[in-house]
């Protein structure tokens, strides 16, 4: 049995309710009206004749009988005239009830429609297509000045994350070159004829170690703007267990190192995960071959990076319907939903206590996340029931080109 549910209170709905009882508290006091006016109107009195009567006795007793037996029938005429009028007035108001509220809903709904265009535009637009305006039709109203303010704060936000993004690609590239120069400043007072002190040698190699890191930061600010620009040139059909495998293969030795166990599973039907198969199974994408290979390479040192020893990873690469889907899952403690819904932003991580290792500029799965999207893609991150953590990059599924590359 359903249960039954009460309806939103939507504007639609109160509108409708307000021309619904404002119509019928019209209709009752006219009805009062049209029924007090009509009692007063038809209300019949008599008055006995001046002077003595013209008859007898007999005659005039024969003449009073008559005369209250008409004023009988009439009382009786006119109550049974005044119950016909309140029963025909109260099924018209009844009636002019139900139309009423059908009108006010139709009403409600013709003058709500550009209300509803601009919400479901609006919901439509996010920090990926700040390019899209309402631009909204009609005169100018009330529902048009909303519809060109909004118009307006998304140029506004549109220029601001333009700007930002900007900012962010042209530091990068600007902050390279000194970065070059101050590596090579190191390798050249190292590679001097007499002999280097281990105190100065061990403070190069551990500046060269910090530069490689800040590197590797500004690297990743890059491909972030480059993500976040949605500009994606040189699309190609790729597979999504393919460039997985490889990413594994070009991790072996991290992977042998921190004697983690791998179980893939590349396979077309859901639910098979761990099945064996191969890389070309039916998950493949279009896209950006040198992001994509970035986004998928971030989701696999996440997996390696932020694991315990002797630990596990699942990759498992998907086609269900529309969508090319690749999953990575890692064992270990709990985790906590609410940190992990926060890893998708940059510089977001869960602390030591799962990390261990001080590697990894915390843009990695923010990086995944924008490439994703730019793709018309998303990334979902579930800490999964008996620990550690899911990761899913869905993108949209493509057909398997006729001539498969090797």
């Amino acid at each position: 049995m359903r249960k039954w549910r009460r309806p939103a209170r939507t504007v639609r709905l109160r509108f409708t309710v307000l021309y619904g009882v404002m119509f019928l508290l019209s209709g009752v006091g006219l009805l009062a009206i049209t029924n007090l006016v009509g009692l007063g109107g038809t209300r019949v009195t008599q008055s006995a004749p001046a002077g003595t009567p013209p008859v007898g006795p007999a005659t005039l007793a024969a003449a009073s009988d008559r005369i209250a037996w008409l004023q009988t029938q009439l009382s009786d005429t006119h109550a049974a005239q005044s119950r016909q009028l309140l029963i025909g007035s109260a099924v018209a108001l009844a009636v002019m009830g139900v139309v009423s509220v059908v009108l006010g809903r139709v009403i409600t709904s013709r003058v709500l429609r550009p209300l509803r265009t601009i919400t479901t535009a609006t919901r439509r637009i996010s920090a990926d297509n700040l390019h899209e305006r309402l631009a909204a039709q009609g005169p100018a109203d009330e529902v048009k000045d909303l519809a060109d303010t909004i118009d307006e704060l998304l140029e506004r936000l549109e220029s601001s994350f333009a700007a930002q993004r900007r900012f962010v690609a042209d530091a990068s590239h600007e902050l390279r070159t000194p970065l070059t120069t101050m590596r090579a400043s190191l390798d050249v007072a190292l590679a001097k004829p007499e002999p280097v002190p281990a105190q100065t040698a061990a403070l190069a190699d551990r500046l060269r170690t910090e530069l490689d890191q800040v590197d590797r930061l500004l690297e990743g600010f890059l491909i972030l703007a480059r993500a976040q620009h949605g500009a994606l040139s040189e699309r190609t059909t790729l597979p999504l267990g393919r460039l997985a495998a490889d990413a594994l293969d070009a991790r072996a030795a991290d992977i042998a190192a921190k004697r983690l166990t791998v179980r893939s599973g590349f396979v077309h039907s859901p639910g098979t995960a761990d099945a064996p198969g191969t890389a070309d199974d039916g998950a493949w994408t279009q896209g950006n071959s040198t992001l994509l290979t970035r986004m998928i390479g971030n989701v696999v040192d996440n997996a390696i990076i932020h694991n315990r020893e002797g630990g596990w990873i699942r990759v498992a690469a998907t086609a269900e319907g529309t969508t090319a889907r690749l999953v990575v899952e890692t064992g270990g403690r709990v985790l906590d939903q609410e940190q992990v819904d926060r890893l998708a932003q940059p510089f977001q991580r869960l602390g030591a206590d799962r990390t261990r290792s001080g590697d990894g500029s915390g843009l990695g799965l923010s990086i995944v996340a924008a490439i994703a999207t730019a793709h018309g893609g998303a990334l979902d991150l579930r800490a999964r029931p008996e620990g550690g953590l899911r990761v899913a990059v869905s993108l949209p599924l493509a057909s398997v080109p006729a001539e498969v590359p090797a």
